[in-house]
């Protein structure tokens, strides 16, 4: 019998063997990795029962449920090759006594400086300038671009990428705020020049909000009709961290109402985006949509890649899985 890999993700199993092999470190002499993307739910259950890791789909597509999980007791790792894994049920895995991990952290960079990218460009109007300088108008004052300076960031989630933020704001000269679960230490605030404010005043106070949150059962529609009643009409919020944390049906008609100045949103309830979701119908420049991009770098996925497959062969050997999300 091989020691089997199943790979869920769309990667060349000829590409993941020759990752694995340059780690340099000894790799079972019948190992066997086998694609399971396009493989049903049936099929990939007979294949886990016996297998001894399971690299997840980084595209979310194929999950792995609870029958997956419990097919597949004899797993020693299921490695997801991305920060997120809202795709994995976690706790039939923990029943299962099955480790999970993920890639933490590898993206941090990447979406913290597509963050502040995104803050700027709604400040300088930078989708109206260019949308009319390139049809042939000149309208430099019309445009009305602002500066960051002197603004209130208010952070929704002070996790890794959250700090990475705020960091990457402190030359702007922004009044930076944040609200989460777990309240900094007050020399964690004076690091971070920021300072802590329940939701509903965050909510009220901040020109920018971006929302780096995981998606959980007290995270999922936390921006709503409600809160987007709250915030200034000259606001503008920033999504970088699930698309289901926003009500978007609300969030589009606050826009249309211009009852907030724009937002800049990177993941969505659905992906990719419909043909008629109505994100698509608002005006250009108060939206801006990216199709999931903020941590998807080369430097990202050469991170997250190499994070999963020393992840691989470490269990491979024998020795601890790191980044584990189910302890």
């Amino acid at each position: 019998m091989s020691t089997k890999i199943i790979s869920m993700s769309p990667l060349n199993p000829d590409l993941l063997m020759s990752l694995l092999k340059g780690t340099g470190r000894p790799m079972p002499a019948d190992l066997a990795i086998i694609n399971a993307n396009r493989l049903d739910d049936a099929e990939i259950i007979e294949l886990v029962k016996d297998a001894a890791i399971i690299i997840g789909d980084y595209t979310f597509n194929r999950k792995i449920t609870r029958d997956i999980a419990m097919a597949a007791r004899s797993v020693k790792l299921i490695q997801q090759p991305s920060v997120g894994y809202q795709h994995i049920n976690i706790e039939a895995c923990s029943e299962a006594g099955i480790p999970v991990a993920n890639t933490a952290g590898a993206n941090t960079i990447s979406v913290a400086e597509y963050t502040v990218m995104a803050g700027l460009c709604m400040q300088k109007k930078l989708m109206m300038a260019h949308r009319t300088t390139s049809a042939g108008e000149w309208r430099q004052i019309d445009v009305g671009s602002g500066d960051l300076s002197g603004k209130i960031w208010g952070i929704i989630g002070m996790g890794r990428i959250g700090k990475a933020v705020a960091e990457r704001l402190a030359p702007f000269g922004v009044q930076i705020k944040y609200y989460d679960i777990v309240k900094l230490s007050s020399d964690e605030e004076k690091k971070y020049r920021t300072s802590f404010c329940e939701m509903e005043e965050l909510i009220a106070v901040s020109d920018i909000a971006s929302l780096h949150c995981p998606l959980t059962n007290l995270t999922k529609g936390m921006i709503g009709e409600k809160e987007l009643s709250r915030m200034k009409a000259t606001a503008v919020i920033i999504n970088v961290a699930r698309g289901e944390v926003i009500d978007e049906p609300a969030l589009v008609r606050a826009l249309e109402e211009k009852r907030i100045a724009g937002a800049v949103l990177d993941v969505f309830a659905e992906e990719p985006l419909g043909i008629k979701n109505p994100l698509l119908s608002l005006e250009p420049d108060v939206v801006i949509l990216t199709p999931h991009i903020a941590g998807a770098t080369r430097e990202s996925q050469f991170r997250i890649m190499s994070m999963a497959i020393t992840n691989v062969i470490s269990v491979l050997n024998g020795d601890k899985p790191a980044y584990l999300v189910n302890e």
